[in-house]
């Protein structure tokens, strides 16, 4: 994998008040330690050395690809918990609440792609947050029907849009720019980024919001047989997903496929080791809209049916794993500084970028990697035993979110 300048940033925390101070419920511990672990992902798929295969090279291959998208389904999670989990209520602010909170983190998002070389989530992150208002809403049942529905109907969408905006065989995975704004034809693009073809795009990423928020209306995090079988189901969907894909391209031809359409529309990877590898890498968050077989692919960032299933199960099994472990009082309590890293994803998010973009250069490895994961957990940790008793302790723009809010 290369470096920052060609790695999609992932997904941060829904900005949800679930932060606490030192001692926190053990539900949200849980989800804090499930989105304290997608942070640690985060920073794998960034940082850390290429994903190979064998050894410790095993956690990078498990962390590319699905760090953003366990990040936003576990936004999604915890914004349905926000909201009252099994009995829902509206949020006390309001839309106009939701909406100062997506502007603010669209706002910032714009503000991050001045820095050069980093691709930016923010201002998706918050479309897609705005648009989940109205499906908080939403009967479970009819809930999970939109997210069972999103699964396959975002990719295909995708697949079936792009091209009319001039995304056929490539150029998928921008990320929208102040500069945009600077002419029409800007604007239009965009709003495509946003939507469409960019690198983390509302039709391929808001099904995973849509998938945590009918988990965290269905699934009783008090009680320990739900937890489980949310995580048991995660990993049977995780192994589907992947399954079916490899057999389908392994085995039902789709490969063959693939490298015949390769030739005709592709052809500068025809001599490379993996041609469909090297097509795949030169877009981030959908397929190109070549050939319906690229919708077999379980890749890392291609976004298709197959691979949102997968990294959909991923996410619900992490999030069934933590809320399990924190049950046991022991694990809990030697856990709970790194689930603090996850009650302030946001701040580690922004500063995260920022290091990268002005202070961190040279290859990436384990000790850049061991760098990052200390300094963020233990960072995090020290800010929240010193503002424990104050309005602070959610994080420095946690806390600058909730002052905002609070007010409307």
């Amino acid at each position: 994998m290369a470096g920052p300048t060609t790695r999609p940033e992932p997904l941060i925390s829904a900005p949800a008040p679930a932060a606490t101070a030192p001692v926190a419920p053990r539900r949200l511990l849980g989800v804090d330690l499930a989105r304290a672990v997608a942070v640690l992902a985060m920073f794998a798929a960034h940082v850390g050395p290429n994903p190979v295969p064998s050894g410790a090279g095993w956690l990078m291959v498990a962390a590319n690809g699905r760090a953003p998208a366990v990040f936003t389904l576990i936004a999604g999670f915890s914004l349905a918990l926000a909201r009252g989990g099994l009995q829902p209520r509206r949020d006390p602010g309001g839309i106009r609440a939701v909406a100062v909170r997506c502007a603010v983190m669209a706002l910032v998002g714009l503000l991050l792609t001045t820095q050069p070389g980093v691709l930016i989530i923010l201002t998706f992150y918050a479309a897609y947050f705005l648009a989940a208002e109205p499906f908080t809403r939403l009967r479970p049942a009819v809930l999970t029907a939109c997210a069972a529905a999103g699964v396959v109907l975002g990719p295909l969408l995708s697949y079936v849009i792009g091209p009319l905006t001039g995304h056929w065989a490539s150029g998928r995975g921008g990320t929208p720019a102040l500069s945009d704004f600077t002419t029409w034809s800007g604007t239009f693009n965009f709003f495509d980024k946003l939507l469409v073809t960019g690198g983390y795009p509302f039709l391929t990423y808001f099904p995973y919001v849509l998938v945590g928020l009918a988990l965290g209306r269905l699934v009783d995090v008090h009680r320990t047989r739900p937890v489980l079988r949310m995580t048991l189901w995660g990993a049977a969907a995780a192994v589907a997903g992947h399954g079916i894909s490899w057999w389908a391209v392994e085995h039902g031809g789709g490969r063959q496929a693939l490298l015949e359409g390769i030739a005709r529309h592709h052809a500068w990877a025809v001599d490379r080791p993996d041609p469909i590898v090297s097509v795949l890498a030169r877009q981030i968050g959908a397929i190109p809209s070549t050939d319906w077989h690229w919708l077999l692919l379980s890749e890392p960032y291609s976004q298709t049916p197959f691979e949102t299933l997968a990294n959909a199960g991923v996410g619900a099994a992490v999030i069934g794993l933590c809320l399990f472990v924190v049950r046991l009082r022991p694990l809990a309590t030697v856990l709970n500084p790194l689930a603090v890293t996850g009650t302030m994803a946001l701040s580690v998010y922004v500063v995260h970028a920022f290091a990268i973009s002005n202070f961190v250069h040279g290859p990436d490895g384990w000790v850049k990697l061991a760098w990052f994961c200390v300094t963020a957990v233990v960072g995090c940790w020290v800010w929240q035993r010193c503002f424990a008793r104050t309005a602070l302790r959610y994080g420095p723009l946690e806390s600058g979110l909730r002052a905002l809010t609070r007010k409307l």
